[in-house]
């Protein structure tokens, strides 16, 4: 089974185009193709990433932001440095209320885009693993409303089930602007979706 996957996984293209273009993961493209579409790093300084290991997206977003800009990743896994002047990297639950206050304490005001690719580590039990997955989105959403400007942009993956109807009209009830999309480089058979939010 291990091997199989291995092997769908070498012929998988965005997996192949990360290992080429010098990304962490493939999900670098995920991000690349949103903002492609919707623009939210355009003259953004500051960006926090939410569940940022192993640092694909905080790739990305280091290519994005000004080089006196500041994009700060936090995941409960130790993220191995990227060798960047504008990234720095924080292990921590954003499920803790401590946390909150130590990611304030690095950005010098509020940011611009915060991003959550945020996922449980799967049990198997689908209804579960959505759930967890809800809360990991909900957890992002209150750091995104504590620390956004005004006109910033949150970005969060969230998985279809049961609780996904009731968390997006949470996050209509937050954002005049709400989108959902999956990029090409999401996996077809995948469940997940992203959620695009602005004022």
């Amino acid at each position: 089974m291990s091997r199989r996957w291995l092997a769908e996984r070498k012929r998988e293209p965005y997996h192949r185009m990360a290992k080429e273009q010098g990304y962490r993961s493939r999900a670098a493209f995920k991000l690349l193709q949103l903002d492609q579409k919707y623009g939210f790093f355009k003259g953004a300084r500051y960006v926090l990433d939410v569940g940022a290991a192993p640092g694909g997206w905080l790739q990305v977003a280091s290519e994005a932001v000004d080089p006196d800009g500041l994009v700060v990743g936090v995941d409960i896994m130790r993220i191995e440095s990227l060798e960047v002047e504008n990234v720095r990297t924080i292990v921590a639950d954003i499920l803790e209320e401590k946390t909150v206050e130590t990611i304030r304490e690095m950005f010098p005001g509020r940011v611009d885009v915060v991003l959550s690719d945020l996922a449980p580590n799967v049990s198997g039990v689908w209804d579960l693993d959505q759930y967890r997955q809800i809360e990991l989105a909900r957890a992002a959403l209150n750091l995104a409303k504590t620390l956004l400007k005004p006109r910033g942009w949150f970005v969060v993956k969230v998985f279809q089930g049961s609780e996904y109807d009731a968390f997006l009209k949470e996050l209509r009830k937050d954002f005049g602007f709400v989108k959902i999309e999956k990029p090409k480089a999401s996996r077809k058979e995948s469940a997940e979706t992203y959620v695009l939010c602005t004022n």
